[in-house]
């Protein structure tokens, strides 16, 4: 019973990157690629938003997922980013897409008791 079970854990390879360096450089790039593409991209897609709109959001964008640790899921999530990418460059993407990531997402609770009435809440 004092014998270690190896089996249990098991070593799962990496998708693309070897260790946290290598990583940190895929993101880096991505980053990089996003931010010289913006130009092009308000163009082309005739965005209500200005090109530092669009890059800040690029910006909250990659901080969202600053605190990911697993190297599989940091890859998964860069090649979710070249894809993205790659739509956005083809122009298989439409206006509507990009103004998604505008779109308040958690809608205001109800305060007044009337208001929380009608919602159908406590």
């Amino acid at each position: 019973m004092a014998t270690p079970v190896k089996a249990a854990v098991r070593q799962v390879r990496p998708l693309l990157s070897v260790n946290k360096n290598e990583a940190r450089r895929r993101v880096l790039n991505l980053y990089r690629a996003w931010y010289r593409q913006m130009p092009f991209i308000n163009m082309e897609y005739d965005l209500p938003k200005t090109e530092k709109d669009l890059k800040q959001k690029l910006r909250e964008e990659f901080v969202k997922h600053k605190d990911v640790k697993d190297l599989r899921v940091i890859d998964l999530l860069v090649v979710k980013g070249q894809m993205e990418l790659q739509e956005a460059a083809q122009k298989w993407k439409t206006s509507g897409t990009f103004m998604y990531f505008y779109k308040d997402t958690v809608e205001k609770k109800p305060t007044d008791f009337m208001s929380k009435f009608l919602a159908g809440h406590d």
